[in-house]
C-alpha cells in the first residue's frame, strides 16, 4: 500500500479527544506521514486482531511504541517495537495512519502541531509476546479505536 496515493477514509472534525477545532483523519496508504507520534503493529489472524495492554489505562490495544522527537518517521521506534513483539526484523507493510491536525494546541496536548501522525503497520509474522486475539468484526470492542477503519479496510481488501 505504500506506493498508493493516500486516501482519507474517515474524518472527525472537532474530534473530542483533540483540542477545540482539531481534526482527526484516518489516512489509508500513501507515503509514511510525518512527524510520527506513535507507531502501531496491526497483527491479524482472519478477522482477529492481536492486542496487548496499553500503558496506563490497561485497555487492550495494538502493540504501540511512542516515537522520540528526532525520529520523524518513527523508523527507530518501529524497529524496536518489531524486535520486542515479533522477535526480530520482519518485512512490514505500511497500512496508513491517523493524522491529527491541531492548529491551536492546549498545554495538555502532547503531540506535534499542527500535524501529528500515528502510523499503523502490518506483517504476516506471528507475535512472540503474550497478548489476546480479539474479534474485529461487527460489534467489536475495538471499533472505538481511532485506527479501526484501517483494519476494516485491510480486511475488505483481503477478501
Amino acid at each position: 500500500m505504500q506506493d498508493d496515493a493516500p486516501q482519507v477514509i474517515q474524518s472527525t472534525v472537532d474530534a473530542p479527544w483533540l483540542p477545540p477545532g482539531g481534526v482527526a483523519d484516518v489516512v489509508l496508504g500513501g507515503p509514511v506521514l510525518r512527524p510520527t507520534g506513535l507507531v502501531r503493529l496491526l497483527l491479524t489472524d482472519g478477522d482477529h486482531v492481536f492486542c496487548t495492554r496499553r500503558d496506563g489505562s490497561g485497555k487492550l490495544d495494538l502493540p504501540t511504541a511512542r516515537v522520540d522527537a528526532g525520529d520523524h518517521d518513527g523508523a527507530v521506534a518501529l524497529a524496536e517495537l518489531v524486535r520486542q513483539v515479533l522477535g526480530g526484523p520482519v518485512p512490514l507493510r505500511y497500512v496508513g495512519a491517523v493524522r491529527n491536525t491541531v492548529t491551536v494546541p492546549t498545554p495538555e496536548y502532547e503531540w506535534p502541531t499542527p500535524v501529528a501522525a500515528f502510523t499503523v503497520w502490518t506483517t504476516d509474522a506471528p507475535p512472540v509476546v503474550p497478548g489476546e486475539w480479539l474479534a474485529g468484526g461487527a460489534g467489536s470492542v475495538l471499533a472505538e479505536r481511532h485506527w479501526y477503519p484501517l483494519f476494516r479496510r485491510l480486511m475488505a481488501s483481503a477478501h
